[in-house]
């Protein structure tokens, strides 16, 4: 039995393929979603009527929104940092500012900084530029949103490894404590 292939002609297209439009995330585009799922966040906990409202409280100090915008901050620095680096273990938010009796007198006049521990498997000279990173364009957005344009920092942050941890030595003691212990926001 004989088969028959028969060939058909096709008509050919030029089609062009064009580089799919993939971009790193960096520091300014993580601090801006950073910051927009913040005043997000904010706006919905405050029960305000609109992001501008949050923002206008953020201006006025209001300690509520203030503390409602510091903490999702944390919350997605915390991811950010767990994405963008894979040595990264957990990272943990520290509060520790000025008491209330300070607030109250104006002592406070810059915004607090966001505390955090970063629990990493060893320390690295990597995580520390990504970290310098975040904090220039975090406190760069943060101030030109605030009206604030001497704010060089919003974040402390302190790596830790697993030795520090296993240890309990320095800000690694702190995720056993008993009476100060940090609350985990992220974790591998």
């Amino acid at each position: 039995m004989a088969e028959v292939f028969q060939a058909r002609q096709t008509e050919v297209m030029d089609v062009e393929f064009a580089a799919p439009s993939l971009r790193l995330p960096d520091a300014d585009s993580t601090a801006e979603f950073a910051l927009t799922r913040a005043l997000d966040f904010c706006t919905q906990k405050m029960g305000a009527d609109s992001v501008q409202t949050a923002i206008d409280c953020l201006r006025q100090g209001n300690s509520t929104a203030c503390q409602y915008c510091h903490y999702s901050l944390a919350k997605q620095v915390a991811e950010s940092l767990g994405a963008l680096d894979e040595n990264v273990k957990a990272v943990y938010v520290v509060d520790y500012d000025a008491t209330p009796e300070d607030t109250c007198f104006g002592e406070a006049t810059q915004p607090s900084l966001i505390h955090l521990i970063v629990w990493a498997e060893r320390k690295t000279s990597a995580l520390d530029s990504l970290v310098a990173a975040l904090d220039r364009a975090l406190a760069q957005r943060y101030a030109d949103l605030i009206g604030r344009h001497q704010l060089v920092y919003l974040l402390d942050v302190q790596v830790i490894d697993d030795a520090d941890v296993k240890q309990r030595v320095g800000y690694g003691a702190l995720l056993s404590s008993l009476h100060h212990r940090p609350i985990r926001l992220w974790e591998r």
